[in-house]
């Protein structure tokens, strides 16, 4: 893999590795009927993540590359199938409520990795991050006030149980940090792919839905591949204070995109969003200047 040491040549790459995420909402709001082909979306969208981080690792490795799940244990089997369950609940989410609201779940994933740390690693807690924890999970409350509707209140339900399962990965590798990151991240395609098929099949369902909506599926499944390597590229040379700020790009740039009429789906998120967003954005930014004595990388690999 292409190694960039120089901060300034890896920050830019991690951006635009936020950059493509960040055109996943935007592609989902363009899926026809997108509440009624979750199953279909998740089956397609796993199976080209499956696919194209196999045929990376099989380019970067060769004829090796399945060695990586001989080493999985059991930290990458439970960040698999945590990552997993964030993929599956992420569609829920974004189309039961709005970009924003799902995006500013996930913005809020820093703070739930650190309780998660605190509870099942015995990671300390400062008092400074308690803070940050607090703002946020003000700004979350703000945020489900206005998401009180039967369909908005589980979509906001649903984005911070995938909230929760992104943060499960993130503890997974800080657990057992020589678990195989990309072949975690194939579990959780593999695993999105052979639940949705379960389901699709005890439904009665159809795999195939339109052409347009399977373009959609393999689209965001390619962005969310894009990104991954571009961030494991550059990662690796930047400390956790300046990732923790960077991932705003994917949260910023999601809103923006669904948001700028421009572009035909003129999203405009709710006061309170907002406001709550805003409290998340300050908790963010304060936890970043708190840890930014911090040298860890934790770049993928």
């Amino acid at each position: 893999m292409l190694d960039i040491k120089d901060a300034k040549v890896a920050i830019p790459i991690v951006l635009i590795a936020g950059l493509l995420w960040s055109f996943g909402p935007y592609v989902v709001r363009h899926i026809d009927g997108a509440q009624q082909v979750p199953w279909q979306y998740l089956f397609t969208r796993g199976i080209v993540i499956f696919t194209i981080l196999n045929l990376f690792l099989y380019l970067e490795e060769g004829n090796d590359f399945f060695k990586n799940y001989t080493k999985i244990g059991i930290s990458g089997f439970i960040g698999g199938i945590g990552l997993g369950v964030a993929m599956i609940t992420f569609i829920y989410s974004i189309t039961n409520t709005s970009a924003a609201v799902t995006l500013l779940c996930l913005a809020a994933m820093p703070f739930i990795t650190a309780l998660l740390g605190f509870m099942f690693l015995k990671e300390t807690i400062s008092v400074n991050v308690w803070a940050a924890i607090i703002i946020a999970a003000i700004g979350i409350l703000i945020m489900a006030i206005d998401n009180t509707g039967k369909n908005t209140i589980l979509g906001f339900v649903f984005g911070i149980i995938s909230s929760i399962g992104f943060s499960i990965f993130s503890i997974t590798l800080r657990w057992r940090k020589e678990t195989p990151k990309f072949t975690t991240v194939a579990i959780a395609g593999m695993f999105c792919a052979i639940v949705s098929a379960f389901m699709i099949t005890i439904n009665d369902l159809s795999f195939l839905s339109s052409g347009k909506n399977h373009a959609l599926f393999a689209t965001h499944g390619t962005l969310v591949c894009l990104g991954l390597i571009l961030y494991s590229i550059g990662s690796k040379h930047i400390p956790a204070a300046e990732l923790t700020l960077l991932s705003l790009t994917e949260v910023i740039g999601g809103i923006f995109w669904v948001w700028i009429p421009l572009l035909g789906i003129n999203e405009i998120p709710s006061q309170s969003t907002v406001i709550g967003g805003f409290l998340i954005f300050i908790s963010i930014i304060y936890y970043s200047l708190i840890i930014r004595t911090n040298r860890r990388f934790i770049g993928l690999n």
